[in-house]
Order: structure tokens, then sequence, then C-alpha cells
């Protein structure tokens, strides 16, 4: 049985524990390898590593960082198939999604590639007779990100990238349902010519996840997952002195108003609420149908879509699904639990997608497209994340009541708007209680430039991951104001006659 071991230092370092977890291929149902779970010990291995290598990398010229960030970008895209197949083998999404997933993710490669003007700081001349003030944007130390199973290289490139090319170490925690990437992107960046020490994986559950809340080298911790387990993070990071972003869960709705253009508007929910199995944090898993006749004309379009999709194994020859299988069986039986309770609690279910079975692969974790009418405020499925591929359908007389069930919801990670009238998106952008607001756009997430966060309960502190946020979050600011005094300057000068250059 192959293990997934750490990767610290610069090399693959095997653990000494005797605890692992299986990881399976979601299509099959089969034990593909193992994963260790590492011990307090050896993760505290890893922040060794980082805090050792911290103080060369943060006095190298922030030029030479973004070269080697340039480096890695190319080695993204030169291993592309290898990494979306690895993705797709242990998380079960299909092929297209796994590679979507990279490219967002080499986006902020590319942001934190311009890192010498990102983090130029800022200076005042002049700021009283013959004194000058100027800011320094300074790395922080060793910074740690633990990352779920839905997104093995795109969250991790939220952070990673921004905290290396700001002069930062970095100690990375993925899922130990689908591990097998991180230790990849440790050898590409080696390969890219990081120093040994500057990035390290280290596997494990909370044991190792703990260490890493504590240990007093750590200055910050980047979270994405579920918001019991975000406020776990944050309040444990906050009250052990580090600066922490947790990104929690999310209840995403859209609003369908009756002016939409409705064939748009079913293709958009369909992508969004059942691409990559609904496992997806920006996935859009209420639809809230303005009017009866707007609810109707929505039902029967998602309907004929619905019969019409694929699923099956996220790499096949020759043609490729639409959706794959769930992470693993434990979530498969809970998204199950959830159906059933729409039923029990009175929604109309409409497509149940617990009976699918995909030919040759009837071991597989696999939970068919599942759609649900006439749901209401009170129903477990509208309340709580499902992360699965369950759309409820709410109806609502108009945009107003509409409007207040988003605002009104614990979560507000992401919503959108379909409608064809300016006024009414414009308003909705302002009124809206959510992080990031679509308009004709059904996953509204921002590109590497801007930053990425919810509000309420979606997320635990004030900073989001990448753009200027993820800049911020990875540097502290130190201003420092100058007075020179007069002197009597005697230098010697000798020519050159080369171009100067800043290595």
């Amino acid at each position: 049985m192959e293990t997934v071991q750490n990767f610290i230092n610069g090399r693959i370092s095997e653990s000494h524990t005797q605890r692992f977890a299986p990881v399976f291929n979601p299509a099959t149902g089969e034990q593909t390898r193992q994963v260790v779970l590492s011990s307090a010990e050896e993760t505290a291995e890893a922040v060794t590593a980082a805090d050792k290598a911290f103080p060369t990398w943060a006095k190298t010229s922030p030029l030479k960082r973004a070269r080697i960030m340039f480096k890695f970008k190319a080695l993204l895209e030169t291993n592309m198939d290898k990494l979306a197949r690895l993705i797709s083998s242990e998380h079960g999404k299909v092929y297209s999604d796994a590679v979507g997933e990279l490219t967002r993710g080499l986006e902020v490669v590319e942001f934190a590639c311009g890192i010498p003007h990102l983090q130029k700081g800022e200076h005042s001349a002049n700021v009283g007779t013959g004194v000058d003030s100027h800011s320094l944007m300074q790395p922080l130390g060793v910074c740690v990100g633990i990352t779920p199973f839905n997104f093995p290289a795109m969250v991790p490139m939220w952070m990673f990238p921004i905290a290396l090319a700001t002069g930062n170490t970095f100690v990375l925690k993925p899922s130990e349902k689908d591990p097998s990437l991180g230790i990849v992107l440790g050898e590409l960046l080696k390969e890219a010519g990081l120093p040994d020490g500057v990035f390290n994986v280290v596997n494990g559950d909370k044991e190792a996840v703990d260490v890493l809340l504590t240990d007093s080298r750590v200055q910050a911790v980047s979270f994405v997952g579920s918001t019991p387990i975000a406020e776990y993070i944050y309040s444990t990071a906050s009250a052990h002195g580090k600066r922490c972003q947790a990104l929690g869960g999310a209840k995403n709705h859209c609003i369908l108003m009756p002016d939409a253009d409705l064939d748009m508007a079913a293709n958009a929910i369909m992508g969004a609420a059942f691409g990559a199995a609904g496992e997806r944090c920006m996935a859009l898993s209420v639809a809230v149908a303005v009017g009866d006749e707007t609810g109707d004309k929505l039902i029967a379009k998602l309907r004929k879509h619905i019969d019409a999709m694929r699923v099956g194994p996220g790499i096949v020859d020759g043609s490729e699904n639409d959706m794959g299988p769930v992470i693993s069986a434990p979530h498969k039986a809970k998204i199950c639990d959830y159906i059933q309770s729409g039923i029990e609690q009175g929604a109309t279910l409409l497509v149940d997608g617990r009976s699918l079975s995909v030919p040759g692969y009837e071991n597989g974790y696999f939970v068919g497209p599942t759609l649900f009418d006439n749901v209401s405020p009170a129903m477990t499925i509208y309340k709580e994340e499902i992360f699965g591929p369950v759309l409820a359908v709410v109806r609502v007389p108009d945009y107003q009541t509409a409007l207040e069930l988003i605002n009104h919801h614990e979560y507000g990670n992401g919503t959108a708007i379909f409608t064809r009238d300016g006024e009414t998106a414009r308003q909705f952008s302002e009124d809206v209680w959510a992080g990031m607001v679509g308009i004709n756009v059904p996953i509204p997430v921002p590109m590497a430039f801007h930053s990425f966060g919810g509000w309420k309960r979606s997320v635990f502190g004030p900073l989001n991951v990448h753009g200027n946020d993820g800049v911020r979050f990875y540097t502290r600011m130190k201003t420092v104001t100058s007075r020179w005094p007069a002197s009597v300057r005697l230098e010697q000068h000798t020519s050159s006659f080369t171009m100067p250059t800043m290595d």
C-alpha cells in the first residue's frame, strides 16, 4: 500500500507514526493509498524547518522571490494533465473541473508574481521640515494553511503563493481525504528553486492541527472549511496570539426574477448547483423563484436538464461526464439523510438522486442530482449546508421577500440574481448581506487580484484571501520617519559602463 508521507525541509519525510488514514478513489470505492497522521512531534518538525528557513528567505529580494513564482507557474502549466488526473482520482471531480480548479489556483500564482509592486509600501517626502516618512510591508514569519478536501489545489494556492512571495515560510496541512497533491506541489516548488524549509507539508488530523494552532513560532493561520471547525480554528489561533483568517460554511441563494433570461439562468443554476457534485463552498443550493409562474418555468427547465445529465467517474476515455461522485461513503450517507429529512418535513421531491447506480462503478460514492420544490425556510435542507448535489427551490411572491430570505440566513458567503432590470440588480448588489454577489453570474468567485470571502458566519477574521487582502494578511506594516542632519559628504566614485541591475 502506497503511503503519502510529509514534505519537510525540501524532501519527503517518512513518518514514524503508527496512525494512518485510508485514501479512496471515490468513483470505485477502492482504497488506493494511505496517508500518515503525523504526531505532534513530527508536526513540530515541520514548523522548525520553516522557522529556520525564515530569516534568509525574508531577506531575499522580492524580485528573486517573484522569479521563483514565475518558474513555479511554468511547472504547473507543464504538469497540468498529471495534476488534474491526480485530483480527479482522489477527489472524484471530472477532469475538466480539475483543470479549472488548477487554473484558478494558477491565477493566484500569477498575481503573486507581481509582488515587487504589491509589496512596495508608501512614501511621503517632507512630512515636516527635512523629515520623510515611508512604510515597509514586512513578512510575518511561519504561516500555516489548513485546507479542505473539495479543492486540494485551488485553496492551498489561494494561500501559499502570496505568503511565500511576501517573504514568509509556510506549512500546509491538507485534507487527509485527498492529500497527494500537496506533496506534488512541494516538489514542484523545490524544482522551481524554492530553498529547503520555506514550504513544508504535514499530513494529519486534529493532533497535527492543534500543534499548528498553538506553536508559538507560528504567526498566522489561514483556514477554509465548515463553520464549526472555522470557529474552533479562529478562536484557538487567536487565543494563542496568531493572526487568523477562517472561512466557514455557506448556503448560497440565487434569486430568479420574472424578467430573467430563463434559458441562461437555468443553465447557470444547473452548473452552479451540480458542478463538482455540489461540493463547492460557492455552490448554488437554493433557487428563489419570484412568482409561481417563474417557479413553474424554472422547474420544467431544470428537470429537462437533469434528465440529460451524465453522472459517472471523473476520468473516462473518449468522453466526459457532467458530474462525478462525492468524496466518501460517510458523506454520501449524510447527503442521503438530508434528502430524507426534506421529504419528512414536507418538501416536494421531484428528482431523487439516492437510487443512482453507475454501471461498472456500483461501489462508487455516487449521488445523482436531486431537486426539491416547495421548500420553506423552516426545513433542514434550507437551513443547513448539505455540500452535495441537492437543489432546493423556494417560491416567494416578490423581490423584497426574496432579499429578506437571503439576509436573514446565518450564512452570507455568495449570492446571485438573474434579471434583465439594471435597477433591480443594482439595488440587490447594495442591499444583500453577502460577501460575493453575482449579477447574472451564478458563481461569483473573484479573480485573483480581488479578494474572496463572505459575511456573517461564513467568515471569521477581518481579512479575506488572495487579492490585496491576501497581501495585507501576510505582511505587517512598519512606518519609518527619518531626518538626516547636514554633513560634509566626501565621496569617491568609479566609472561603470554596464547596465545596472538589482539582483
